[in-house]
């Protein structure tokens, strides 16, 4: 495999975009990262969504319908899916592609359109993450099997409730200084704690917002992009992704995000680095209790331990392992087939030092987790500046 390097990215604003359609959303960020990249063409289009042909538009083929936007005619283009985790999943396609030397450029479109569809067809195509015939007929959405999970974690170690509230505080913290989120406004202890209720125990400051949303990036040859040139080279040093059963029940470690420590592994080991060399996390903050099994199935905090981490600082800005840098899913917005693609974005602009008033200090090495379902698909790449 040859070296991998992200040569442009693109990302618009998380929100209600009532006057763009799914196709106008990804076409957007689309060009936004050709343009990056100092590119008019590549030689494949990957679009990762994960509702538009059954929920929210009724459109199948995208990868064409997008090609087509932009004027990309006469290119492969596909869509990919792997529920919340498309994005990483077409990231990681399209990596391969690149790094096998089948294709030289590569550009990734992560796109969901949420906000006109009404609030129980988009809950009921969440569920489609989970499993169909043993958990889906029981009547959970997705929220409250995330909830079963949280109140199982606060029995099994100890925690209260309000010990995951840090995770959502640091989140709005970033998102306010991000001017692409969602949500752009710092939250307190005492809001978190007064927050309405949605699953027993997941609140509103507990759970991430949906969104319209696309982030495009373009990847190709590491060798291509010159020393010297107006940005750091930023490398996917690791690439790696795992699955679990789809159904929570039959996990032999319901507690523990077993693809993730299992892509997790692999990333590192791919990258030759530990926890302790990363510099930045863009974890999959979907729901707080996702936070905390993110953090250790990666090995930043033993089980069981995640609330600790986040309550002693060390996720915060200037922490030893700053997460949702840019606001995460929590403030950001979780645009679900698009997130995967946000977080390699987001991660890829702290590399090259634009992030802005999200940026970490003397970042290097940056990872992505994308988890799809409620741990059943889980991919993690490590980025570094090369």
């Amino acid at each position: 495999m040859r070296d991998v390097a992200i040569y442009g990215t693109g990302m618009l604003h998380v929100s209600e975009h009532w006057d763009l359609s799914v196709i106008d959303l990804a076409g957007r960020a689309a060009l936004e990262a050709l343009n990056d990249a100092g590119l008019e063409r590549v030689d494949s289009l990957l679009v990762t969504n994960m509702l538009a042909a059954t929920q929210t538009t009724g459109q199948l083929n995208l990868g064409a319908r997008v090609a087509d936007w932009i004027g990309l005619h006469g290119i492969e283009a596909y869509k990919v899916e792997a529920a919340c985790g498309s994005g990483g999943s077409g990231f990681r396609a399209a990596w391969m592609a690149v790094g096998s030397g089948a294709i030289d450029l590569a550009l990734v479109v992560g796109v969901e359109k949420m906000t006109e569809t009404p609030g129980p067809e988009i809950t009921a195509g969440l569920a489609t993450a989970a499993d169909a015939d043993f958990e889906v007929p029981m009547g959970p959405s997705f929220v409250a099997l995330n909830a079963l999970i949280m109140r199982r974690y606060q029995h099994e170690y100890g925690w209260p409730h309000e010990a995951f509230a840090p995770f959502s505080i640091n989140a709005h913290a970033n998102g306010a200084r991000n001017p692409l989120a969602r949500l752009q406004e710092a939250v307190t202890v005492d809001e978190y704690r007064k927050a309405r209720m949605v699953s027993d125990p997941i609140n509103l400051l507990d759970a991430s917002p949906i969104g319209d949303g696309a982030a495009a990036i373009v990847l190709g040859p590491a060798d291509r992009i010159l020393p010297g040139g107006r940005r750091p080279r930023v490398v996917v040093a690791g690439s790696a992704a795992a699955t679990d059963s789809i159904a929570i029940h039959d996990r032999q470690a319901p507690l523990r995000l077993t693809a993730g420590e299992q892509s997790a592994a692999a990333a590192y080991s791919m990258a030759g680095v530990a926890p302790q060399d990363i510099d930045f996390f863009e974890l999959h903050d979907a729901f707080s209790i996702m936070s905390a099994l993110s953090l250790e199935a990666c090995g930043f905090a033993e089980p069981g331990q995640g609330p600790r981490l986040a309550a002693d600082g060390a996720i915060f800005a200037g922490g030893r392992i700053p997460v949702a840098t840019f606001g995460g899913l929590k403030a950001r917005g979780h645009p679900v087939g698009a997130t995967g693609v946000y977080q390699l974005a987001e991660a890829t602009r702290q590399l090259w030092g634009e992030a802005g008033a999200c940026q970490v200090d003397g970042a290097r090495v940056g990872m992505a987790q994308n988890i799809g379902g409620s741990g059943a698909t889980i991919v993690t790449h490590i980025l570094r500046q090369a």
